[in-house]
């Protein structure tokens, strides 16, 4: 059974790819966070360049690290 959490979904905007799998993302005009992708996104070899739209889950006990749980995707079709 899945824990039950208090993370905060922001949308944001990969801006720079870091090594180990880490990535800026902009979530507006003035906050950048720290994040990685979630286990699903790994399993599934879902790959982020700059430029993709994500969800981020953001921990409220620290708000400059996050989680990447989604890619959203804009109908720009396969990569």
């Amino acid at each position: 059974m899945a824990k039950e959490r208090d993370d905060i979904l922001v949308v944001g905007e990969v801006v720079e790819v870091f090594p180990n799998a880490m990535f800026k993302i902009q979530i507006d005009e003035q906050h950048h966070v720290l994040a990685v992708p979630a286990g699903r996104l790994r399993l599934s070899n879902i790959r982020l360049v700059a430029g993709d739209k994500v969800r981020v889950a953001l921990s409220p006990y620290d708000l400059t690290r996050g989680r990447i749980t989604w890619r959203i995707n804009e109908g720009r079709g396969p990569r």
